[in-house]
């Protein structure tokens, strides 16, 4: 939203400056984009008088100026025309910057003749685009500052131009009255009366206007006048430096009085040239596929249930949004229909980004105009032209009535101090929302027709704060509800998440962030993709289905990385998936993958392929940060997306705490993954809560009696896991051992294996005897060969 300084004065009676104003604006939600201040650009210009002008002794078209200035005579050289002794003339000096040559003036000979400076012509300094001459002053003394002059005889031309980014709920900005409106609320200034008489009828017109029933909704009313007998052509000089001012080409005078009141006070008028009009004025819906020549001269092919102004020739206008260019207004336009009406925001946003028009009408009408101001603008607009343009009036032409939109709500003067936190006076209060058109009966407040966005009580408040203005406010801590030290405010899940997360990334592993939806078939690789987590209105069907678990994007994300030539890769992610559609059905996974090798190519060889190992040993370092216990079960049977004998869960009887393992080749080759790929998975509520919450270490505990190392070796079935081996060996005498590790592995030809471990006797009271080696030894040969059915190998 463009306006000039002098304009925002016509609605404002106000002395204060353009840098208190957009201090302001900005403070009151109107935030100031840009401030084009003309003075600026302009000042070091001063006035000059030509005390003499001779013609250059070596070029016809060149005169050697003698000009007086602030600094007494100087030497100019100048190629213009009108360049003659007796004129008073704008001075540029060595050292001035000339924004329309975009040059900073020298001193410099021109065909051996010194000049040190130069006098500018209009376009030179960018007041307008004439460039015949260099501009004659009719008066100024010499050495004051052209600027001062500008001010006092052409303000136009230094008038300062602001522009204001205005957000969706604030449509009564976009007109200047409604700017004008809340500077005075704030005390900028006395808002001026702006009503004009309406212009009496002289006549009754023959045209008449309808709405179609089925239309009333998107045009509940429809205004018009006919004036016969103006006189079109170019508009007042005033008009003309108003438009300009914004960005806006003069076009004729009835065309740029709709531009103006479109501004002025957010009020979209149209004009139809009468003499081209066929009958009647009907409002409708069109069919579809009607064509029509709109004013910017492209065609528009109007899609079913757009609204539209027709006369008994077919469609001349898109309504609310652009006319036509069969009905529009020229220089030899005598009788002009004016029309302003209503119509609904959504239904004009649906058509116009359908036909892809953006014109300043549309903007409005989609965001909302004022309703109750519908005659009122043509009022307004039918004055301007009868007293500008000439012509008689015709009575007003009505069809439908204006909607109601009227409402109240409950003014509480404590909600300001609850709600803001601001201490604000009852008086302050009424008199803020009377400034701003509200009208106050007892404790109601009734909201004016054009402010759409006040639809509660907050918003009273919210009004009465910002023309405070909520820099105001001074910060104060929260008082504590307990005293002493404050209990921590994170849930055990959220200080899980984040100590998988560190962990991870202590492991090696680079965070990603994915979306949470997948599409339909990179979710059902994963035992989802069901109706029951398909979204009702998915931003692509890329992202159709709520993820069932972290993997697809994580081997998305590493797909893309391995087409860039990354191929050794750990990334992980912690986040929310989704078996189903209830909210019992979500919960947290920490995921990671293993892609590639574990690390660079070296001279000692280090480097290998990773295997399942590797997450085995990662998803345990997470699990025993999150402090799940350190014996865990093995169990086989993961989902289908894992390979079948290279994965494993990690669980406490029916409870599953992890899965890790090799990743199936058929997800990697959906996903166009370079494999193999080992992975995890942790379930993050399913890891048991510690008996001690205590957050303070145990005592450590140092024993003073040699530990003793015995090795055993049992051949059992080559389908029996290691870790079954382990957990017997270690529950033999939980007193005495202290550690198991099998250190090797020798698979028979007939079924069988031969697996070698060692286990670590730590006593505690007394050193172990022979005998106390021998008891504990045939514990645990008894307990290991029970729950492997094993032998001892001689």
């Amino acid at each position: 939203m463009k306006f000039t300084l002098s304009w925002l004065k016509d609605h404002l009676d106000t002395d204060a400056c353009v840098d208190d104003i957009a201090e302001a604006l900005t403070d009151l939600g109107l935030e100031v984009e840009d401030i084009s201040n003309p003075l600026d650009r302009l000042s070091d210009f001063t006035i000059g008088k030509v005390v003499a002008a001779e013609k250059h002794p070596d070029a016809d078209k060149l005169k050697v100026c003698q000009v007086e200035t602030e600094d007494g005579p100087t030497q100019i050289i100048c190629g213009a025309p009108n360049a003659r002794e007796g004129i008073t003339v704008v001075v540029a000096k060595p050292g001035v910057y000339v924004p329309g040559i975009d040059t900073t003036i020298g001193v410099g000979k021109i065909r051996g003749i010194e000049s040190f400076g130069m006098m500018c012509s209009e376009r030179e300094m960018e007041l307008s685009d004439e460039h015949d001459g260099i501009i004659e002053l009719p008066s100024g003394n010499v050495g004051d500052k052209f600027t001062d002059w500008l001010a006092e005889h052409q303000p136009a031309k230094v008038d300062p131009m602001i522009e204001i980014a205005i957000t969706p709920n604030r449509p009564d900005a976009l007109g200047v009255r409604g700017i004008a409106r809340d500077l005075a609320a704030r005390g900028l200034g006395t808002l001026k009366a702006r009503d004009v008489a309406p212009v009496p009828a002289s006549f009754t017109a023959d045209m008449t206007v309808s709405i179609d029933k089925d239309t009333l909704d998107g045009c509940p009313v429809f205004y018009g006048r006919l004036i016969k007998g103006v006189k079109n052509g170019p508009s007042p000089q005033w008009l003309q430096d108003v438009l300009k001012a914004i960005g806006l080409r003069p076009i004729s005078f009835l065309v740029d009085v709709t531009n103006f009141f479109t501004y002025d006070r957010n009020r979209p008028l149209h004009v139809f040239d009468a003499d081209k009009v066929k009958g009647n004025l009907r409002v409708h819906r069109a069919k579809g596929g009607e064509t029509i020549v709109a004013l910017d001269d492209k065609e528009y092919t109007l899609h079913a249930g757009h609204m539209v102004i027709s006369d008994d020739s077919g469609v001349e206008s898109i309504a609310g949004i652009m006319g036509g260019a069969s009905t529009g207004c020229t220089d030899e336009t005598v009788n002009v229909f004016v029309e302003s009406a209503y119509w609904d925001p959504v239904q004009i946003a649906y058509a116009g980004r359908a036909l892809k028009i953006n014109s300043d009408a549309r903007y409005r009408f989609e965001r909302g105009v004022d309703p109750a101001f519908t005659p009122e603008g043509l009022e307004h607009a039918v004055r301007m032209i009868v007293d500008n343009a000439g012509g008689e009036v015709s009575e007003m032409i009505v069809a439908g009535k204006v909607p109601d939109t009227s409402r109240a709500y409950k003014l509480d003067p404590a909600r300001v101090q609850s709600l803001v936190g601001m201490d604000i006076p009852e008086s302050t209060q009424r008199q803020t929302l009377t400034a701003l058109g509200f009208e106050l009966k007892g404790d109601m407040a009734h909201v004016p027709s054009w402010r759409p966005d006040v639809q509660g009580e907050a918003d009273l408040v919210e009004e009465v704060a910002r023309i405070a203005s909520l820099t105001k406010l001074q910060g104060k801590p929260l008082p504590r509800a307990t005293t002493g030290v404050p209990k921590p405010v994170l849930t055990l899940g959220q200080r899980r998440e984040g100590i998988a997360r560190r962990t991870m990334a202590a492991l090696g592993y680079n965070e990603c962030v994915t979306y949470s939806f997948v599409d339909q078939g990179a979710a059902a690789l994963f035992g989802g993709g069901t109706d029951a987590t398909m979204l009702g209105n998915p931003i692509s069907s890329e992202m159709s289905h709520m993820r069932p678990s972290l993997l697809p994007g994580l081997l998305q994300a590493a797909s893309r990385n391995q087409a860039r030539g990354i191929q050794d890769m750990a990334l992980f992610e912690v986040g929310p998936v989704w078996a189903g559609g209830e909210p019992d059905d979500q919960e947290v996974l920490a995921c990671g993958i293993l892609v590639g090798n574990t690390g660079p190519k070296d001279v000692h060889g280090a480097r290998r392929a990773v295997d399942v190992y590797d997450a085995k040993a990662d998803a345990e370092a997470i699990l025993a940060a999150l402090g799940a216990p350190a014996r865990v079960q093995f169990q086989r049977g993961l989902s289908d997306w894992w390979h079948p004998g290279r994965s494993a869960r990690m669980a406490l009887g029916k409870t599953s705490l992890a899965g890790f393992g090799e990743l199936h080749p058929k997800v990697l080759k959906a996903l166009d993954v370079k494999g193999p790929v080992v992975a995890f998975a942790v379930h993050v509520k399913n890891i048991p809560v510690p008996k001690s919450k205590s957050a303070t270490r145990p005592a450590l505990v140092l024993n003073d009696l040699q530990s003793v190392d015995r090795d055993f070796a049992f051949v059992m079935d080559a389908r029996v896991e290691a870790i079954t081996l382990v957990n017997a060996a270690l529950g033999a005498d939980k007193a005495l051992v202290a550690d198991v590790n099998v250190f090797d592995e020798y698979v028979m030809g007939d079924g069988q294996k031969s697996l070698a471990f060692t286990v670590r006797l730590q006593p505690k009271d007394a050193t172990l005897t022979d005998k106390d080696l021998e008891a504990v030894s045939a514990k645990i040969v008894d307990k290991v060969s029970k729950a492997t059915g094993g032998t001892l190998r001689a």
